[in-house]
């Protein structure tokens, strides 16, 4: 046994929680109609992952869940569990038991179990196709379906066999497959696009990369160039210092002596002087002797100017004397003239008028010009005399100066004649002092040269670093290792040649800087990414193309098994499908014919589920299906459509029982598809129902007694007033075991 029981609870008409043990071959669900007989069916397609709503007598997933009645409070939610005995390993799963469960919600979410754990509807389908168990096929026959196989397009009709032989396992792997070359192709039409974007900057980066070479040979060429100018200009350098520090040596020595004997030289006459004492005594006479020459100068000039003052002062008084005597060139004032005027205006006309201006004019020349005279005189007198006295002073102290330079000079005199006495002995130390000056001036400009030529080194040696500076930026501190540099070097240091040399780095260095990218590092690491991302999209472009092969492979082998097995399986079907008619309609013919139809391609369909293309273009492909072919005894039948009610189910039955035998399915329900058969017929199918169960479990929905009485369990529906489906149970096994 494989299907061991189903539970139900909220589903439809099944309120309250229900369960049904399988243990028996045949199980008969019977009951009154719109008990509930066919929810049970029903609950088996949904637990077993049917979508289609409509197929289970509803329009939305609330439609499943008990809806309520006066009597008894509307559920919130519907579940259905089915356990199965996995003993013999049908299902891939390392359990003894297999339970699937679904829950739907009334706000239409659905949820799936495994032996309790949530899974994807798409892990229920592909456990339940190994089994060869679907939601719906020819394992579920449903009320009114029992013609389903044989109404049912040629395509349609395919499928059902295909599920029968087990060979979904196979399609869903070909459309897996398929799928995953389609998302194949559309990844390689992106990896190639990606790759034909970065074409343009690859390029581009890669001729960057390329000028970026040829600076490289520029900074290599400029290295080894600067290693060799810097080598001899720090050789240069090294030996011009040491040069100037072994001539500095000698003549700072010569200097030291020289002072030595300065010292000397400079004691002896010190000691000279003393004994002589009369140098500065001499000095200082002939200093005084010459400031007072100065005053006396200055005393001469000041005494000429008051003589000149004087003899000025006397011929003026000399001059207003004589014109004292005349009225000439005598002056008034302008006031005194304005005056005498308004004095005359003042007179009245008449006799004597003329005679009395004449008067007022004698008056007032007479007392002006007396005045003016007497005054002027008077004045320059005074001058003169201060003059004169002034003079006299001068003159006094003159002669003051001219005795105090009589009695210098007589001292100086004296003091020379003493220091001629003392000459001859300070003479020779005179002579060392000059001599050691002068040789000390020839150490010191000797000195100035060598410091001349230092700050010379120093301004080269500040080149030196700056130019170093300046080629470590362009080529990188490799240069800094221009010691270790080793090549032949000339023992002459030409200065000629470094210069010719310094010339050539400068040449480098400007082609350099005009030939360096900008952001070199940036470019190699962005030129590198780049070309590792086009490897990386080339490498996995033909990943890509060796799994589309591989894809294709697959493909083509799962075409190459569904059609060698669907082959095999139609074949022992077609068998199996002609005894069963040939026994229920008691002779006859029928068989399954494989058909090909043109069908046009619809722009939305997948290219994979296609066949293959019609001759004649891409727009027209053959479909395969399956046609039915019988040939009922004693009738001439041209098509299935010509066949009663009843020669139909028993054509659908046979075909059903030979689908199954070929290919046994764990369990078969069959929701009263034996309705339409008479009571002859109906002997004839509990046959083939007693047959089928060696092969597989039946559950049987059905009113026929025949029917009812193959079965070992019967389950009894009931629905009371308050519209909830009831369970009665009746084990006929067991009820033999007891009377045995």
């Amino acid at each position: 046994m494989y299907l061991k029981s189903l539970e139900l609870s909220g589903f439809k008409s099944f309120a309250k929680k229900s369960h049904f043990e399988f243990n028996s071959p045949i199980s008969s669900i019977v009951g009154p109609n719109g008990s509930g007989k066919s929810n049970v069916a029903e609950a088996f397609r949904f637990v077993l992952g049917e979508q289609s709503i409509k197929s289970m007598r509803g329009k939305k997933g609330e439609d499943l869940i008990w809806n309520g009645s006066p009597g008894e409070a509307r559920a919130n939610r519907g579940y259905v569990k089915v356990v199965f005995d996995n003993s013999k390993k049908i299902f891939d799963l390392d359990f003894s038991e297999v339970s699937i469960e679904r829950t739907v919600h009334r706000d239409g979410l659905n949820e799936y179990f495994i032996n309790g754990s949530a899974v994807r509807l798409k892990d229920v389908l592909e456990l339940l196709s190994r089994a060869h168990i679907g939601a719906s096929g020819h394992h579920i026959i449903s009320q009114g379906e029992a013609d389903k196989i044989i109404t049912a397009t040629p395509k349609e009709r395919k499928g059902m066999i295909e599920e029968a032989l087990g060979l979904k396992v196979y399609q869903y792997k070909r459309l897996e497959s398929e799928r995953k070359l389609l998302k194949t192709f559309e990844n390689i039409n992106q990896v190639e696009s990606l790759r034909h974007e970065i074409a343009p900057h690859l390029k581009f980066l890669k001729k960057q990369v390329e000028k970026l070479e040829k600076t490289e040979g520029l900074r290599q060429e400029l290295l080894d160039k600067a290693q060799i100018y810097f080598k001899y200009e720090d050789d240069y350098i090294t030996k011009t210092r040491v040069e100037l520090d072994n001539t500095r040596k000698p003549l700072l020595e010569k200097r030291e002596k020289l002072a030595q004997e300065l010292v000397s030289a400079k004691k002896i006459l010190e000691e000279s002087a003393r004994q002589e004492n009369k140098n500065y005594d001499i000095l200082e006479v002939e200093k005084e002797i010459s400031s007072l020459r100065s005053d006396k100068d200055n005393l001469s000039r000041e005494i000429g100017k008051l003589e000149g003052l004087a003899s000025a002062e006397e011929r003026l008084i000399k001059r207003q004397k004589e014109l004292s005597e005349t009225t000439e060139h005598k002056m008034v004032k302008l006031s005194e003239i304005e005056d005498l005027a308004e004095e005359i205006s003042k007179e009245k006309e008449g006799e004597g008028l003329l005679s009395r201006i004449k008067q007022i004019l004698s008056n007032f020349i007479k007392s002006k010009y007396e005045t003016l005279d007497s005054h002027t005189i008077e004045e320059s007198e005074e001058r003169l005399k201060v003059l004169m006295n002034d003079k006299k002073s001068k003159d006094e102290e003159y002669k003051k100066l001219e005795e105090r330079e009589a009695v210098l000079k007589n001292k100086y005199e004296a003091l020379n004649q003493e220091l001629l006495q003392n000459k001859d002995s300070s003479h020779d130390a005179e002579k060392g002092v000059f001599r050691i000056m002068s040789e000390e001036n020839e150490i010191v400009s000797s000195l100035n040269n060598l410091k001349l030529e230092e700050e010379r080194l120093a301004r080269n040696e500040e080149e030196f670093k700056q130019e170093l500076e300046e080629v470590t930026r362009l080529v990188g501190v490799e240069v800094l290792r221009f010691k270790e540099k080793v090549f032949e070097m000339k023992e002459s240091n030409d200065r000629k040649e470094q210069e010719d040399r310094k010339h050539d780095l400068l040449k480098l260095k400007i082609r350099l800087e005009d030939s360096n990218v900008a952001g070199s590092e940036e470019v190699y690491k962005e030129y590198k990414d780049t070309s590792e991302r086009d490897e990386f999209l080339a490498k996995e472009l033909l990943d890509l193309t060796q799994s589309a092969e591989s894809l294709k492979t697959l493909i083509g082998d799962l075409e190459i098994r569904l059609a060698t097995e669907f082959s095999s399986g139609l074949e022992s079907i077609n068998t199996e499908f002609n005894k069963l008619f040939t026994k229920m309609f008691g002779g006859g013919e029928a068989s399954l014919v494989l058909t090909k139809d043109k069908k046009v391609k619809k722009p939305e369909e997948d290219e994979f589920e296609l066949e293959s293309l019609d001759e004649e273009g891409d727009e027209k492909v053959k479909e395969e299906g399956i046609d039915i072919k019988v040939s009922l005894p004693k009738k001439k039948i041209k098509s299935l459509l010509m066949l009663s009610g009843g020669e139909r189910a028993l054509t659908s039955i046979a075909l059903v029982f030979a689908i199954s035998q070929v290919n046994p399915p764990p369990f078969i329900i069959l929701d009263e598809t034996d309705a339409a058969l008479d009571e002859a017929n109906s002997k004839k199918y509990g046959d083939l129902v007693e047959a089928l169960s060696e092969y597989s479990q039946l559950i049987l929905i059905t009113h026929n007694r025949e029917t009812m009485s193959r079965a070992g369990v019967i389950y009894g529906v009931t629905m009371g007033s308050n519209g909830v489906s009831k369970l009665l149970s009746i084990s006929f096994d067991e009820a033999v075991e007891v009377a045995k």
